[in-house]
């Protein structure tokens, strides 16, 4: 029998292009939870910590404002990261919640969608 894996998006797969330096990444710290992958959008929660985006929510996620640049691996404890916060361009095939919603918030911080 054949045992089918598939990849995940590795590291800044999802980023085209950003700001010289390190400017368009920012350290942040995400909620606990699953595990999530390179290109998750996030929302700030009102804590400041940051969630998944989910347009549902009423904590401050249902608002795109990050990108995680890294995946995270499932933890009880909130996790230290990095996020791309602003000027940026990225690949839409690649990132995970991405909506037209999400999109527009993004815009909103210069974080462009290709």
């Amino acid at each position: 029998m054949t045992t089918i894996k598939t990849q995940g998006t590795n590291t800044r797969e999802f980023l085209l292009s950003e700001g010289a330096g390190r400017i368009s990444r920012e350290q942040i710290v995400v909620v606990k939870g699953d595990a999530l992958p390179a290109g998750q959008l996030l929302g700030t929660t009102g804590t400041g910590e940051y969630a998944p985006y989910d347009n549902t929510a009423t904590d401050g996620s249902e608002i795109a404002t990050a990108i995680l640049y890294g995946p995270l691996a499932a933890s009880t404890e909130p996790r230290p990261a990095v996020g791309i916060v602003r000027l940026a361009e990225v690949a839409e095939a690649r990132l995970t919640g991405l909506d037209a919603a999400a999109r527009s918030d993004l815009a909103a911080h210069y974080v462009i969608v290709r």
